[in-house]
This record gives structure tokens, C-alpha cells and sequence, in this order.
């Protein structure tokens, strides 16, 4: 198996002849959508970056897409274009699926939370995720995480933009996935707590997980104040940074 990580929560996963792309902004820097903040960090339309050279060359290799909800910096209009002209099979949350098809995309699947559905040849199950602390998680609206069984593959989890919750906690000790993705950006918007965990959760959530866990979110919008080396800084300190990856925009992690 391999994950090509592209930029934001945006990669593929490439397993046999299958690659599973997840949470695709697909468009140039500043194309995604307006700044979302004004003060607290320095404004910027999203993204702030451009795709990696090498980013469309996996993309086009693309046969299945999961969404885990619907903000511009996971599923922007150059994805959708992109979804639509090749008419890639779509994943997603039973809560995002009328939305999908009004907007033209194949959603083959719709996944409810804690239960499993099909997915090639093995599992895929919703898993809760909270977008943000407090009041702030409300109007952030619906997002799922996926919890993936393959055959003869790696099982992967991937906790989508949430927050350290005992849902995350369950599947992490219950479930022990091989591997775990999590946001690690911490963004924040110009006022209410943060969307995404705080650096003590990320190290919470690294504690806890058995298999090997991969930082994204990272570097790409503007309302992400946390960089890579911060965050292998606090890993380091931990001595969490052996079971984790953080990888660079175009980067391919090979899992064993």
C-alpha cells in the first residue's frame, strides 16, 4: 500500500490496482475559496499553495473518491469538474449524499455512522468526528470519519476534521488501526475555540494509536497556524515521532 499525500487532507491511496482518492482541493492557490480569517492570522485566499508538481499525475489514476464532508478545502469546484468528467465513483456520509448528487457527482455509496457497508472487496464504516470545541462544532455541519478494512491490506482510519472525542478514542483502542490520519493544523477561526485538535490532543491521539499515524491538514490554508516543525518538535519531545509520519505535499509513504 501507498498513500500520496498531496496538500491539505487531499491524498490517494493506492492499493493493487486501486486508487482511492480522499478529500481532493484540486484547484490553483487562491481558487478554493476566501480567507477564513482576517485577524487572527494573515489573511489569505485558499489555498495558500499550489498542488505539488507531481500531484494530477496519481489524480488521474484516480477509480474511487471518499468525502468526509463538504467544506471547499476538501472538496473544491476543480475536484468536482474533475468528479464529474470522469464520472469516479463517490463514498460518502448518508448525510452528504443528496447534496452530492445534486451537484452531478456518482455516489455509489453512502455510509451511516458505526455501521459497515461495502467497499472494494471489504468494509467501510462511519466513524463520529466533532469539528471543533465547543459551540463552534455546530455550525461546522456534518463530518464523517471512515474506518477501512481491505482484503489482505492494511486497515486505516481516517478521524477526517475533528477533535480528540471517545469516538476517536474507541476506534483507537478498540478498532487498533494499522494506520491513522489526523488533522494536525489546529485551525481556528477569527473567534470560538479551535476546528481541530489542539496540540495536546494530536499528541492524545498519538499516544493512543497502535498503528502508524500520518499529520496532514498542515501548511496549505490559512487558518492553520501549526507547521510541520512545530509539530515534530512536540512529537520529538514526547518521543512520539517513530510511529508517525508528516508528510511533505507530493510525498509518497509506502506502508510495509
Amino acid at each position: 500500500m501507498r498513500i500520496h499525500h498531496l496538500r491539505n487532507a487531499t491524498m490517494v491511496i493506492e492499493t493493487k490496482d486501486k486508487f482511492i482518492l480522499v478529500d481532493p482541493m484540486l484547484g490553483k492557490k487562491g481558487t478554493a475559496g476566501p480567507t477564513f480569517t482576517l485577524f487572527r492570522f494573515k489573511p489569505q485566499r485558499n489555498p495558500i499553495l499550489d498542488l505539488p508538481d507531481n500531484a494530477m499525475e496519481v489524480v488521474n489514476k484516480t477509480t474511487h473518491c471518499l468525502i468526509t464532508h463538504l467544506h471547499p478545502d476538501h472538496l473544491d469546484k476543480e475536484a468536482e469538474k474533475f468528479l464529474k468528467a470522469n464520472n469516479i465513483p463517490i463514498i460518502c456520509s448518508f448525510k452528504d449524499k443528496k447534496i452530492l448528487q445534486k451537484r452531478g457527482l456518482n455516489v455509489i455509496e453512502s455510509v451511516n455512522y458505526w455501521q459497515e457497508s461495502n467497499f472494494l472487496g471489504g468494509t467501510i464504516e462511519g466513524i463520529p468526528a466533532k469539528h471543533g470545541y465547543g459551540f463552534v462544532a455546530k455550525p461546522m455541519g456534518n463530518v464523517m470519519g471512515f474506518y477501512i478494512k481491505m482484503p489482505n491490506e492494511k486497515t486505516i482510519y481516517l478521524s477526517a476534521d475533528t477533535i480528540y472525542t471517545k469516538d476517536v478514542d474507541k476506534v483507537l483502542k478498540e478498532y487498533k488501526p494499522d494506520i491513522n490520519v489526523v488533522a494536525c493544523g489546529t485551525a481556528q477561526l477569527d473567534v470560538f475555540k479551535p476546528l481541530l485538535m489542539t496540540m495536546e490532543d494530536i499528541l492524545k491521539f498519538t499516544k493512543n494509536a497502535t498503528g502508524t499515524v500520518i499529520a496532514n491538514h498542515l501548511e496549505a490554508v490559512n487558518h492553520c497556524p501549526t507547521t510541520r516543525t512545530q509539530l515534530t518538535s512536540e512529537l520529538k519531545k514526547h518521543g512520539l515521532m517513530g510511529k508517525t509520519r508528516i508528510p511533505n505535499d507530493g510525498q509518497v509513504i509506502e506502508i510495509e
